[in-house]
Formats: structure tokens, C-alpha cells, sequence
């Protein structure tokens, strides 16, 4: 006799995918991690090939073959509008992981792992910056997010290269002095930023690691530094001005509602950030719980298809004490 999955719960991200494959009581019977999603990159079918990968290995895990008649809830990195959505939908539904599929956005993972119910509002600041909201009626607010095309301003790559821009306008005059002309060039063990500009330009420093100069920011900031300081009380209302509208858009701005905070740049808990970040945000909606997600995404996911499938209380507390 098989072994009856009742949610694949899937949580894809550009670095790492995470499955879980649920009972309908909330047991986690299986999990198993792999690479990450990146449909931009190689494909829509190849990215899945590597969900389905990780889906392998999750059930190699199981006592018994499973019989995977259930719902799919993926939450993916890069679906970031919805037709995209769709379409990774509609690719899910041809692998006949279960009998039914939703694909959102992974930021809903993050909101729905924070709260008991659906019901509240997350700013993700990772690599980039991107904010949802959700309500138990099925209502969502959510944004394009996909870089300075669609507004966005911040997150850890946006915020790098602000530092950058003013750390080479401060070293060569055009700018106001700033410590970041030093601090950015000495993380790499160079002495001037025109060392720097040269290094990442040949490639002897790999575009890729200007990620590395955020938390240089971020120190600097608390040196007192007015340029680095400016850049993060930025960052802070940008969190702020994307929560408040999605609090708006769902007539939560006078309510008892979660704010969760999460992403490398907001988990990392900077006070000048975080702390900044509360104090703004109780001003638009002086009733917002903010705190930082600790719980992992997958359990989002989880629980997204927990909702799904009209399972209890009982259901959803089980599988939330697994991860607790």
C-alpha cells in the first residue's frame, strides 16, 4: 500500500530548493533539499527538472512508494508576475506531482510561515526587495519587484551598488567625503577605489561578489558615516512606503496585523535599519506587529497547501511544531 501525500510543498529560491511532502493529518513524511530555481537562466522545463530532482530524492525518503494525488504548493523564486505564475503552473501540472497546483511567488512562503493565519503583510529584503500581503478571504497585495523597472530601490545588490556610486564620487571629488571610499577597496585588500572600479571592471574581483560590501555598509553606517547612514535610513522607508501600501491595499492599516520582516539584509537585524524601520512603520499603522520570520519558507509552503486542502487546526499545528 502507498504511502497518501496530501500537499508537495515546494520552496525555490535562486540558491536552494527545499520539498516537504505532507500527510493529510500535517505530518511531514519526507524532505529533502537541492539546487536552486532559475528559470531566467536556463529554462523554464530545465529549472523544473531540478525541482523534480529534489521531489526524487524526498521520496526515496518514504517507507513506501507514495501515491501523489494531492495538491502541489510551490512558492518559487522568479515567478514574480502572474502570468508567470501560470505558466510555471501550468508546467507543474504536466509533471503530475498531484491533482491539483498553485505556484506563487516565494515571498508568500516567507508571510505565511510568520503567521498563524493567512492574514498579514512581508517585506523580503534578500538580494533584492520585494513585499506581499495576504487575507484569509483569498485577497492579495503584491508588487511587479523585479529591479528599478518596476520602482524598486534597495535590497542587498541595490544597496551595494549605492555604496559603490558613492564611494567613487567621494575618492575622486565629485561627491561628499565618505568613509566608504576606504572601506569598500580595504574588504578586498585594496587601498583606493579606483583599485576597486579597475578590479571589478577586468574581473580580477567578480561582479559577483559585490554582495560582500553590504554588511561593509552597513558597519560603516554605525561608524556615524552621514553618506552610509543616509543609504540605510533610505532603505528603511522604501520597507515602509511597500508595506504601508500593501497594508492599504487591504484595508489593514488601522488593524492588529503582522509585519514580517525577512531576507538576508532585514534577518541580519541591523539596528539602524530594523529599529528605524518600527519606528516609521508605527506611525503609518500604529496597530502593525513588526518582527523578523525566523521559521523556514517550506513551511510556508506547507501550510499553504494545508489551507488548500481545508485541513484542521490540529493539521496545521502538528506540521508548525515540526519546524518549531
Amino acid at each position: 500500500m502507498g504511502v497518501n501525500v496530501s500537499v508537495v510543498a515546494i520552496d525555490a529560491g535562486n540558491s536552494k530548493t527545499d520539498v516537504a511532502l505532507i500527510g493529510e493529518d500535517g505530518t511531514v513524511l519526507a524532505t529533502a533539499r537541492g539546487g536552486g530555481f532559475q528559470p531566467p537562466a536556463i529554462g523554464v522545463e530545465a529549472a523544473i527538472d531540478v525541482l523534480a530532482e529534489v521531489l526524487e530524492r524526498a521520496v526515496a525518503e518514504l517507507s513506501a512508494p507514495p501515491v501523489l494525488s494531492g495538491h502541489v504548493s510551490a512558492c518559487l523564486a522568479n515567478a514574480d508576475l502572474p502570468v508567470e505564475e501560470a505558466e510555471l503552473a501550468a508546467a507543474l501540472e504536466s509533471r503530475g506531482w498531484g491533482s491539483s497546483v498553485e505556484v506563487r511567488n516565494d515571498t508568500f512562503a516567507i508571510l505565511r510561515a510568520g503567521v498563524d493565519e493567512p492574514r498579514g503583510v512581508a517585506v523580503v529584503c534578500g538580494a533584492g526587495i520585494n513585499c506581499v500581503g495576504m487575507t484569509p478571504d483569498g485577497r492579495t497585495a503584491r508588487f511587479p519587484a523585479i529591479g528599478r523597472i518596476s520602482g524598486d530601490w534597495g535590497g542587498g545588490s541595490g544597496l551595494a551598488e549605492e555604496a559603490l556610486w558613492f564611494a567613487a564620487r567621494a575618492e575622486d571629488g565629485r561627491g561628499e567625503p565618505s568613509e566608504l571610499a576606504r572601506a569598500l577597496p580595504g574588504h578586498f585588500g585594496l587601498d583606493s577605489m579606483y583599485g576597486l572600479i579597475e578590479a571589478l571592471h577586468r574581473g580580477t574581483i567578480p561582479l559577483g561578489r559585490r554582495h560582500e560590501l553590504t554588511p561593509v555598509l552597513f558597519a560603516t553606517a554605525e561608524t556615524g558615516d552621514p553618506v552610509a547612514a543616509a543609504l540605510v535610513k533610505r532603505q528603511a522607508h522604501e520597507v515602509v512606503a511597500m508595506a504601508s501600501v500593501a497594508l492599504d491595499r487591504l484595508g489593514l492599516l488601522e488593524e492588529e496585523v503582522p509585519v514580517l520582516l525577512g531576507g538576508s539584509v532585514l534577518a541580519a537585524r541591523h539596528p539602524q535599519l530594523n529599529d528605524r524601520i518600527a519606528a516609521l512603520l508605527a506611525a503609518r499603522a500604529p496597530k502593525a506587529e513588526v518582527r523578523v520570520v525566523s521559521e523556514p519558507p517550506v513551511l510556508g509552503a506547507a501550510l499553504l497547501g494545508l489551507d488548500r486542502t481545508g485541513a484542521g487546526p490540529e493539521a496545521h499545528r502538528k506540521l508548525r511544531a515540526r519546524y518549531a
